[in-house]
């Protein structure tokens, strides 16, 4: 492979420091730009938390086992055109498609189609930490690490070359809602063994071979990502030959690209814009319930945080209604739980935190609290579930201004954001989470569980051994009935420790330009560029 093409997959290229935009010149005829504001750290949606890859990529880029109806939020086959629940949920057996094709993209031309060798290595990897393939790349697969998928995937069998059976040490509810997750894509293994072969494992992170709908044609780091259409898609061709991704302008310069044609398609535009796309007889949009939370997270390892009592009081001052209005503008509910309304499982009795500033006071001078001077962190990247993150920490460090407590904003955006939020020295982290998964669990788990930690997605670094005790039970039955009294437990447990305080669960956003179809929005923050197309004689 030349060095011109390594520069541009790997994001090496010099660029002066003129201004610049995503390529637009021969878009208007063969694709289109979607304008989205985030930063990418891999190709591989396996070692990603959310964010670009996950919410925007790994749609065009992958395919999975199975895949989520966006309208019912039922289970759909996908790569699997059917499975079985075997041994009451403790085995998990796939039938897959025999007739899916890998990319060929320019360091790769596959051999052969899409088998279970590919879908064995794709979770071996993850799973199986003997496995030559498990520390490429750091080794890190946090969403499922945060599931301990390591320790309750007994063994991945293929038992012939269309046909795959997963057993788990106990029974999992939930499993096949993971694996229906962007998390989870199934890569090839053909493709692998040629980098092996070279001694070049990293680029299998770098360098994307899917299944899915476009294939990696350009990558300029910090500014766009250019893909091209897979011309054998097994689901048919796309309509447009290309879709760049433009990372370049975030806030207020996404919106003027959007209205100057410059963007076709703008992710998550601020609540506050609502008005000025209405207006716009050029412009669509469309808003759909979302499988998202934004929350506030305590740092339960650092005194006195590590008290549910001071963190109770600390809630009790911030104005969610002041939220909802300055943040939302009526795109969202305030949470109270950490599950969205959406959820099966979402419990009815849960109560928001009230808004009672003078009762704060009391009760943290009732405490002993005096003086308090808390560090807040806050990814500056608009995400499904906060449209403006930093707008949001201004109004949480003025509502504890109002009860005695300082707080020192920490903008955090780049690489490695995940460890950065981490970092023990923060003393609350204004995040969010969202997932392609109506199960419960991608909730529960990830954001809170023990093995989150380590794999840095509970960024209230809380250990509960019940709650864990607790969730774990919830997956062992198959019947619904029973996962819901124990989610409901779960969320008592919550509300009364408080780790994270839920602060609201967003509708999905998405403005367009008037010619721009086929864009389904998807609840879970994903949506397939597939059947987009461009028809010119729509009228504004």
């Amino acid at each position: 492979m030349s060095k011109l093409i390594l520069s541009l997959l790997l994001g090496l290229s010099v660029f002066s420091g003129c201004a610049w935009s995503a390529p637009t010149g021969d878009i208007r005829q063969s694709g289109f730009v979607y304008c989205v504001n985030g930063t990418l750290n891999t190709f591989n949606p396996q070692l990603a938390t959310s964010g670009l890859v996950v919410d925007t990529l790994a749609a065009q880029l992958y395919d999975r086992l199975l895949d989520v109806d966006p309208y019912t939020y039922r289970l759909m086959p996908d790569l699997a055109q059917s499975w079985e629940v075997l041994d009451g949920g403790a085995t998990y057996r796939f039938h897959l498609r025999n007739d899916v094709q890998f990319q060929h993209t320019a360091w790769f031309t596959p051999g052969r189609n899409m088998n279970a060798d590919d879908v064995v290595f794709s979770f071996s990897r993850m799973f199986d930490r003997h496995n030559p393939w498990h520390d490429v790349n750091g080794g890190n697969y946090p969403y499922f690490d945060s599931l301990q998928f390591s320790d309750s995937v007994q063994s991945i069998r293929k038992l012939d070359s269309h046909t795959v059976e997963f057993r788990l040490n106990s029974p999992d509810a939930s499993f096949l809602w993971h694996l229906a997750t962007h998390y989870a894509p199934v890569l090839s293994a053909e493709y692998a063994s040629q980098l092996s072969a070279i001694g070049k494992q990293e680029q299998l992170d770098r360098m994307p071979v899917g299944t899915g709908p476009f294939q990696l044609s350009e990558y300029r780091t910090g500014q766009y990502i250019r893909l091209a259409r897979n011309p054998s898609y097994w689901r048919g061709v796309p309509r447009l030959q290309q879709a760049v991704i433009d990372l370049g302008v975030g806030g207020t310069g996404r919106l003027s690209k959007l209205l100057t044609g410059e963007c076709d398609v703008l992710a998550y535009p601020a609540a506050s814009q609502l008005p000025i796309l209405r207006d716009d007889s050029r412009l669509r949009m469309t808003l759909r319930p979302g499988m998202n939370i934004a929350y506030l997270a305590f740092n339960t390892r650092k005194a006195p945080l590590d008290r549910p009592e001071v963190r109770h009081a600390l809630a009790l001052a911030i104005n969610n209604e002041r939220l909802m209005e300055s943040i939302y503008y009526g795109t969202a509910e305030t949470a109270a739980s950490v599950i969205p309304r959406a959820s099966w499982a979402y419990d009815n009795e849960a109560k928001i935190t009230p808004w009672d500033p003078p009762r704060s006071r009391a009760e943290l001078a009732a405490l002993g609290i005096k003086n308090l001077h808390l560090r807040l962190a806050v990814p500056v990247t608009s995400q499904a579930w906060n449209p403006s993150p930093l707008k949001m920490a201004e109004l949480l460090q003025a509502d504890l201004a109002q009860v005695g407590v300082t707080v020192s904003i920490v903008p955090v955006e780049g690489r490695f954001q995940e460890a950065r939020l981490m970092a023990m020295n923060h003393d609350l982290t204004l995040t969010g989470w969202s997932t392609d998964s109506n199960d419960p669990d991608s909730f529960f788990r990830p954001l809170l569980s023990c093995a989150a930690i380590a794999s840095q997605t509970n960024y209230a670094h809380w250990c509960n051994a019940d709650f864990d005790a607790l969730l774990q039970q919830a997956l062992l039955s198959q019947q619904l009935s029973s996962r819901i009294d124990d989610y409901d437990r779960a969320q008592q447990m919550l509300a009364q420790e408080l780790p994270i305080l839920p602060l609201a669960s967003s509708l999905r956003l998405q403005a367009y330009r008037h010619d721009i179809h086929g864009l389904v929005l998807s609840p879970f923050g994903n949506s397939s560029f597939a059947g987009v197309y461009r028809d010119a004689r729509e009228e504004p």
